[in-house]
């Protein structure tokens, strides 16, 4: 967190002098060295005048917009064109500035800033360096419940879910879509920072229970444009040998304890539309746990996406399962035809989804496909355009 200098600073002494030599101010201002007396009334006067002029018009501020400011690591970027001429924005601090061509520094890790205007409306603008493709930020007023553990996300009395509210708006333009799931993030800080320069069309996920500072992660992949996604830890078929960790998920477990569970991670952090799994190859493959998994995920309205151990199963949630993992064989040339072979899925489908782990290898493969997919006859979509409920 950093403050920005105010945009506007006091003038100096010096300064104020200079904007008018032989200004009525500035002759007022030289009475009390002229003649003590003088300058006496004189000031009294002033300060009678300008009593009057304050009482006469009241707070000049007074029903303008305020500023509540969240910034990232860094600063902001140029808010102009997100906000009428006559609203007003904050620098950082409580200097209040025009919004009419003001440019900001740009900011690499990005933040918000909501505007709140006279007649009690807000406005949430991106202050990051994607700008029109930032995400509200977390949490969405309605979408949430406490909990011992934390803020738990739930369906609004007016049915929004987090599976929709969370998730990065897309919009068809009839071409194959093909989505993007990056996993494994906030492990490594800079292979992470690599993730959030993707196109903001790629889903990231990371694995609850195993970052430092998941929160923060995600608020700065929403203000990058990304939507995000929770990796649960769940039961491998090696397990014990092979533990994701303490509230890992079980097969075997009584429906109450995964849901008890499951509910703990959810806890940890909030702006995600959906999960996915960590492992789970046992957990994934049992219709008990996968039923148990559904069940609590219906209730918080989520979406669950794997990696393809459990495409053959719904529960009633948005769902969707990986045709490939891109980066299962290392090496450039075998990313790249898994990308190749995801991109011909969509286009005999119609949409197709792929899974990645954060390799600096697999992310710098995946900037360079995702320049030219358009151009191939093809749009990236975000993982959450292609659930589906079933």
């Amino acid at each position: 967190m950093f403050s920005k200098k105010p945009r506007f600073a006091p003038q100096t002494a010096s300064a104020a002098a200079a904007i008018d030599g032989g200004s009525l101010w500035t002759k007022i201002a030289a009475l009390p060295v002229a003649n003590p007396y003088v300058g006496a009334g004189a000031a009294a006067l002033l300060l009678f005048a300008s009593l009057g002029v304050l009482v006469a018009t009241g707070d000049p501020r007074a029903g303008a917009p305020s500023v509540f400011v969240a910034l990232g690591q860094a600063g902001a970027s140029d808010l102009a064109a997100e906000a009428a001429p006559d609203e007003m924005i904050g620098t950082g601090e409580i200097t209040m500035v025009p919004m009419d061509g003001l440019a900001l520094a740009e900011d690499p890790y990005g933040g918000t800033a909501v505007i709140t205007l006279a007649n009690g409306t807000q406005r949430v603008l991106p202050l990051d360096g994607a700008s029109a493709q930032a995400l509200p930020p977390a949490p969405i007023a309605g979408l949430t419940q406490p909990s011992p553990a934390g803020l738990l996300p739930i369906v609004a009395p007016d049915g929004r879910n987090p599976a929709q509210a969370y998730a990065r708006p897309f919009l068809s333009n009839g071409k194959p879509r093909v989505a993007l799931v990056i996993g494994g993030l906030g492990l490594d800080p800079v292979r992470t920072q690599q993730a959030l320069a993707l196109p903001p069309e790629i889903t990231l996920s990371f694995p609850v229970g195993q970052v430092s500072n998941l929160q923060g992660w995600i608020n700065q992949a929403r203000a990058r444009g990304h939507e995000v996604m929770l990796e649960i830890p769940m039961e491998p078929k090696t397990y014990p040998n092979d533990d994701p960790g303490p509230d890992t998920l079980l097969a075997n477990a009584r429906a109450d304890e995964t849901q008890a569970k499951l509910d703990g991670l959810l806890a940890k952090a909030t702006g995600y539309f959906g999960v996915t799994n960590y492992q789970g190859s046992k957990f994934l493959t049992s219709n008990a746990a996968m039923e148990a998994l559904a069940t609590g995920l219906r209730r918080r309205g989520l979406a669950f996406i794997d990696d393809g151990l459990a495409g053959l199963r719904g529960g009633g949630i948005p769902r969707a399962s990986a045709d490939r993992v891109i980066d299962e064989a290392p090496g450039r040339d075998a990313i790249s035809s898994q990308l190749s072979q995801l991109e011909q899925s969509a286009g005999r489908r119609g949409s197709a989804l792929g899974s990645g782990f954060a390799y600096s290898l697999t992310i710098q493969q995946v900037a360079t496909w995702a320049q030219g997919l358009s151009a191939r006859g093809y749009q990236l979509a975000p993982a959450s355009a292609v659930t589906v409920r079933r």
